[in-house]
């Protein structure tokens, strides 16, 4: 028996039966998320927790044997940030699903492998709701969201994860288990270490369980559709309907986007232009008015149509047409996917910018947005049986983080640097804050067994 299979059975051993995975067969399961990183590693084991002390006992025996650990929620993360390493261990959260609402105080606790979607459902059935609203809400994991700081459609009005996130219980690198927050509202005692741990990507800790901030439901929304010639054109109505109005959906999808949707669930969409859709869920006083400012944005920035309905069912439609985008995309073909954004005057440019690359490099990028933050998706086409088409892809997801940089804007507004975008992210921060990060790194992680090669490069 070598050295590293009498660990794995010292791991085994440790656990309850069926917690601890080894097989191939098993474990190809855990080695990508959503991004399909070609060089995620096989673990050598998988460790699917049950609790908090599960996680412990795993951090703790991967730190005596000084192997890397990659914490894993429901793998949907887009920028590699749980890609599997050769011989490591992964630590799955998958099978830590209890929500508990808590109405007086307005709050979720909440286990770190339960579904957005669940929190939603489960807040609902009080009179309240968690906003943070991910694309992919119905199957990605509050654990991935906190690790990501994930954002979505609604965060243009009421803001991404760590605005929700009261308190946390980490896992160290050493294996203790703190807890950070709790259910009040205002809390500032201390340095604010609760927030550290929000987009870090695990690489700080393991969240095993979050108390988040509930709101009371949303009021139906109504819904204005607005197509245009050009998505530089839907991108200045945003940019004008910002200064006046806070809308609380802002989403932009370019015609290739459009068409890609069309072809993959037909939702009766314009093929022949770029698509903003827009809701406002003021109170019903404001609301028309809202509406009329939206409107008259739209059509002062040249927009071909404009399509009001107060009809949430109608709305809704639309809605689940944006959020089609990322399956439909994938069902095209190979893709390799951005999450660039810029201060909102500077979107214009930005889509212009995207849109130059695709010319450029000779490769199709189509482009979804959460407009009305400055939060851009470019969605890089390739054939990856073609080594040219593949190298072109590669360059434009390069050309496109560059162009976000000289824009002064940021590599990843919501999916995390992870692994795809780690080599940018010196070029962003700089010497000075690239220095910082990795100080707090060392400091929480002696080792550097946590998700090495996320957000910051392994130790040689």
């Amino acid at each position: 028996m070598t050295d590293r299979s009498a660990a794995v059975a010292e791991l085994v051993a440790s656990l309850p039966e069926g917690v601890v995975a080894t097989s191939p067969e098993s474990l190809e399961k855990y080695r990508m998320d959503w991004a399909k990183d070609p060089d995620a590693g096989m673990p050598c084991a998988a460790v699917r927790a049950q609790s908090p002390e599960h996680v412990q006992v795993a951090v703790r025996w991967a730190a005596s044997h000084g192997i890397p650990v990659v914490p894993r929620g429901a793998g949907t993360g887009l920028s590699g940030g749980a890609s599997a390493i050769d011989a490591g261990l992964v630590i799955s959260l998958e099978r830590m699903t209890t929500i508990e609402i808590d109405p007086a105080a307005r709050c979720a606790i909440v286990e770190p492998g339960a579904f957005n979607a669940d929190v939603k459902k489960a807040a609902a059935e009080h009179g309240l709701w968690y906003p943070p609203d991910p694309s992919s809400f119905e199957i990605c994991s509050i654990g991935g969201n906190v690790a990501t700081n994930a954002g979505g459609l609604c965060c243009v009005k009421y803001g991404v994860t760590t605005d929700y996130v009261l308190g946390l219980d980490v896992v160290l690198a050493d294996g203790r288990l703190i807890t950070l927050g709790g259910k009040q509202i205002k809390d500032v005692a201390g340095l604010s270490l609760l927030k550290l741990f929000v987009g870090s990507e695990g690489t700080l800790g393991i969240v095993t369980r979050a108390t988040l901030r509930l709101v009371p439901a949303q009021l139906a929304p109504s819904t204005l559709v607005a197509t245009f010639d050009s998505v530089r054109a839907a991108a200045d109505a945003v940019v004008a309907m910002g200064r006046l109005v806070r809308a609380s959906m802002v989403e932009l999808m370019d015609k290739p986007t459009v068409n890609q949707v069309e072809d993959f669930q037909p939702m009766g969409l314009d093929r022949d232009r770029a698509l903003l859709l827009v809701q406002s869920d003021a109170p019903e006083g404001a609301r028309e008015g809202e509406m009329a400012v939206i409107e008259k944005a739209c059509r002062d920035a040249g927009a071909a149509d404009v399509f009001v309905t107060h009809d949430p069912a109608e709305g809704a439609s639309f809605v689940q047409a944006r959020r089609l985008a990322f399956p439909a995309a994938e069902a095209a073909g190979a893709l390799l996917l951005e999450d660039v954004g810029v201060e909102v005057p500077l979107l214009p440019e930005l889509v212009a910018r995207i849109e130059q690359v695709g010319a450029d490099r000779g490769v199709d990028v189509v482009c979804v947005a959460h407009a009305g933050d400055g939060n851009t998706h470019p969605i890089v086409m390739y054939d990856a049986a073609n080594a040219d088409s593949t190298a072109r892809a590669r360059a434009a997801f390069e050309d496109i983080l560059t162009a976000a940089i000289e824009l002064g804007g940021t590599i990843t507004g919501e999916h995390g640097v992870g692994r795809l975008k780690r080599d940018a992210l010196p070029a962003m921060l700089g010497p000075d804050v690239m220095e910082l990060n990795q100080r707090v790194k060392d400091a929480l992680d002696p080792q550097g067994i946590l998700n090495p090669g996320a957000v910051l490069a392994a130790r040689s």
